[in-house]
């Protein structure tokens, strides 16, 4: 898999999935699938979605 998230996109990734576990535990469960997707991109630096558009937000 080629990496192309970068530094910012993945801190953006981190923070947004800490906002969908706390969605989860108040509002409703499958925001735990949101959070699951935000913090495994970041963490993998993979996007699948962003592979079709060519869009590549790491810079090495």
């Amino acid at each position: 898999m080629v990496k192309n998230v970068g530094s910012t996109d993945k801190i953006i990734r981190y923070v947004l999935a800490v906002v969908f576990v706390y969605l989860a535990i108040k509002v409703s469960w499958w925001f735990w699938i949101l959070a699951v997707i935000a913090a495994g991109t970041a963490y993998l630096g993979t996007c699948m979605l962003y592979v079709p558009f060519g869009i590549n937000t790491n810079k090495k």
